[in-house]
């Protein structure tokens, strides 16, 4: 009896786990764009979230609805610092994903539903760790760190992340060495209302060039500036060519990829000083950070 009890129990998990997928399914679509495929899903009746790594940087992108139609879609935003494109489809009435407002947990049941051309892709794991909010390597501010201990295809980056209860906790897509990473909510829904009315986010821009260098006799690792974009923030500091940065607000710094990671949304206007190496002596310059251009 006990065998039997467990085989049922073993059962109707699984069933459970089947129409979860099933009914997120209802809100989750394959993307096509330049030989790319990858999932995105529905966050509101008429605008999908997806991975904006996945999604080819241009040409047309279409959209296979659950119910099999094909729809255009147009690119509303994207953001490649915490790796969220907003798409829409014209007259679309899609119902939306329903986002959790219960804190995940590390050892938690998650799911992740996908898209592709034979159908749902479904994987199941476990979360396995949750932590503080943290900067990607493009300076993207990320809500809470959140690891899926589960093996994902490439097409469904870009899927869904759900909990035990179907209910959505972000978008899951890879991190290094394909560890798979969620976007919580939190960010999905701050990102994607600057993405509706900006279609972009707005960062901090030096009008630098810059190039990884060691720092003979220091620690660490400095960045040399290799170009000097006119009537930028770097041009009316009095930067030049061939000056190398080592430290940032007095702090030294630790290479190129940790000072863009400081130019977030929140840097634009930021009064900063750069401390220099100029002909090997040492200078310090003011500088206000501007607003990336458009191109």
């Amino acid at each position: 009896m006990p065998q039997v009890s467990l085989e049922v129990s073993l059962e109707a998990f699984s069933n459970s786990l089947a129409d979860l997928v099933a009914a997120a399914s209802e809100s989750v679509v394959r993307l096509s764009s330049e030989r790319a495929q990858s999932t995105g899903f529905f966050w509101r009746p008429d605008t999908i979230v997806t991975s904006d790594e996945a999604l080819a940087e241009e040409g047309d992108v279409s959209v296979v609805l659950p119910g099999g139609e094909v729809r255009p879609a147009t690119v509303l935003g994207r953001d490649s610092t915490t790796d969220i494109a907003l798409l829409r489809v014209e007259g679309a009435k899609i119902p939306p994903v329903v986002f959790s407002e219960t804190p995940i947990r590390a050892g938690a049941l998650a799911l992740v539903v996908g898209a592709a051309a034979e159908g749902a892709l479904a994987a199941v794991g476990s979360v396995a760790a949750v932590g503080p909010s943290w900067l990607s390597v493009r300076g993207g501010k990320i809500d809470s760190r959140i690891e899926l201990d589960l093996r994902l295809r490439r097409a469904a980056q870009g899927g869904v992340a759900l909990d035990a209860s179907g209910r959505a906790i972000g978008m899951a897509t890879f991190g290094p060495r394909r560890r798979v990473l969620v976007i919580p909510a939190a960010t999905i829904a701050r990102v994607a209302s600057v993405l509706v009315s900006e279609g972009r986010v707005p960062r901090g821009f030096l009008g630098l060039g810059l190039q990884p260098v060691r720092l003979d006799g220091m620690d660490g690792v400095g960045a040399i500036i290799t170009g000097i974009v006119k009537d930028g923030p770097g041009e009316k500091a009095g930067a030049r060519q061939g000056d190398v940065i080592v430290a940032w607000n007095g702090a030294p710094l630790h290479g190129v990829y940790s000072l863009l990671r400081t130019l977030g949304p929140d840097s634009v206007g930021q009064n900063v000083t750069l401390g220099l190496r100029r002909g090997g002596e040492p200078l310090d310059l003011a500088l206000t950070i501007s607003e990336r251009p458009r191109h």
